[in-house]
């Protein structure tokens, strides 16, 4: 299975935390590829910025050296985007949900709004 890990799996998986459901978990660590998008390097630099969220300078090197693959955003997942219905407000998922899509991965993610898109989705 090729995963794209939503933002807060690669935060619980890089930091071991429990709230990493069980099969999100096996998932992982049975993989045939993981994959990081830009997006989530984005949302992180952002919520780090403003103090929402802590997270070590090396998150995104150790998820690198543990195996994951970079997912740069393109022309035709940002334009994908447009064609998403408007479940889910929010930018840096509705990034996600296209590039999952564009791409043929399976999206590894325990939000439950995911449930509402034509996306592959493993938790939630």
């Amino acid at each position: 299975m090729r995963l794209l890990l939503d933002t807060h799996v690669v935060l619980w998986a890089m930091a071991d935390d429990a709230r990493l459901p069980r099969a999100l978990r096996d998932a992982i660590a049975g993989a045939e590829a993981l994959f990081i998008s830009a997006v989530t390097v984005w949302e992180v630099a952002i919520k780090a910025s403003l103090g929402k969220l802590d997270v070590p300078a090396d998150l995104f090197d150790r998820a690198l050296a543990a195996g994951a693959q970079p997912l740069p955003i393109s022309w035709t997942h940002a334009r994908a985007v447009a064609d998403l219905p408007p479940h889910h407000a929010d930018p840096f998922d509705r990034l996600l949900i296209a590039q999952a899509r564009a791409e043929g991965l399976v999206l590894a993610s325990a939000d439950r709004q995911f449930r509402a898109y034509d996306v592959a989705q493993l938790g939630g």
